[in-house]
């Protein structure tokens, strides 16, 4: 594991919606990029035994949060990018029981920053497409 990640880890631990409530991990964080994950839970499924869309969009938002933030972790500086917006398309149900988010930067610049997030299961399954507007709050 690496600092950054192990950091991005202690950091994101108080984001206890996420963490706590629904189960999401850190797995990776290098500059600009983050991997989460989260099991599937019984508690994830809606009444048609789906898995719920808010756990997909939670999952994406922790790893949008991760990356957006790594440089500012790397340089032990306070957290500083907030979600402005997320527009989320739900491709397919997954086929596993884990579900991992990856994100790709499209642009982070000064105040502005755009990702894409893509939500896949364990066997490659891709099951959600977000993207994400961020601002610099600080």
């Amino acid at each position: 594991m690496t600092i950054l990640t192990h950091k991005a880890q202690q950091t994101f631990a108080c984001d206890r919606y996420a963490t706590e409530l629904t189960g999401v991990s850190v797995d990776l964080v290098e500059s600009c990029h983050a991997r989460c994950s989260v099991d599937i839970q019984p508690t994830h499924r809606n009444a048609m035994g789906a898995v719920m869309g808010g756990v997909m969009f939670t999952l994406a938002d922790l790893a949008f949060a991760a990356a957006a933030n790594s440089d500012l972790l790397a340089a032990d500086l306070p957290l500083a990018w907030v979600s402005l917006g997320s527009e989320i398309h739900y491709l397919s149900q997954p086929k596993g029981s884990r579900l991992m988010a990856e994100t790709q930067c499209v642009r982070q610049g000064r105040t502005t920053c755009v990702y894409n997030i893509h939500i896949q299961d364990e066997l490659s399954t891709p099951v959600a497409l977000v993207t994400t507007t961020g601002m610099k709050s600080k």
